[in-house]
């Protein structure tokens, strides 16, 4: 007979997968999206997105998401002027809604409830001590995340913020040395 493995198990299996993604790829898309999907079954949740914040540091923007409707997922940005929660997660706090569905710090309550979600855990996606974006996760039952699932999420977080880092870091190399070897190119044909 299997054993089916505990918590603290599964949490060490998906930290050890995350990390083995983020290393084998720099496709931020297809990273972020493993990310999520790993995160939502370790947790046992029904979802988790990533959200990252736009140039101008006014909006969250989708950027990946697991579990949840598309209808869900695009229903448009998250303006911080009208999301006191995430301004405060973007401030480098972690924050639980216990039910999102008529929380009034939470913008898209209506769509929560008719998406079937409760419970929202909000953690800040850091670079360097600056936020780049957040990491959510959402339960169809009110739940408590207790101190080791905390740790796991932050630990998650951390990992996803530094893989959107490293691509980010990886594309503007890659563009700095199509611009040199275009402007070699020109140079010695001239």
């Amino acid at each position: 007979m299997t054993k089916t493995p505990d918590r603290f198990e599964r949490y060490f299996r998906t930290l050890a997968d995350v990390a083995r993604v983020v290393n084998s790829s720099l496709e931020t898309g297809n990273v972020l999206s493993a990310v999520t999907e790993q995160t939502t079954k370790a947790v046992r949740a029904k979802g988790c997105t990533l959200r990252l914040l736009d140039r101008s540091g006014k909006r969250l923007l989708p950027s990946a998401a697991f579990g949840l409707s598309k209808e869900y997922f695009r229903k448009g940005s998250v303006e911080l002027a009208h999301s006191e929660v995430d301004r405060e997660v973007l401030a480098g706090k972690t924050i639980q809604i216990p039910n999102a569905q008529n929380d009034p710090r939470f913008q898209y309550g209506e769509a929560a409830k008719k998406e079937g979600i409760v419970t929202v855990l909000v953690t800040p996606l850091m670079v360097d001590g600056h936020a780049i974006g957040v990491m959510r996760i959402y339960t169809t039952t009110e739940r408590s995340f207790d101190e080791a699932s905390l740790d796991f999420l932050h630990a998650v977080a951390d990992i996803s913020a530094m893989a959107i880092e490293n691509a980010r870091l990886h594309q503007a190399l890659k563009t700095d040395y199509e611009m040199l070897a275009s402007y070699e190119h020109r140079i010695f044909e001239d």
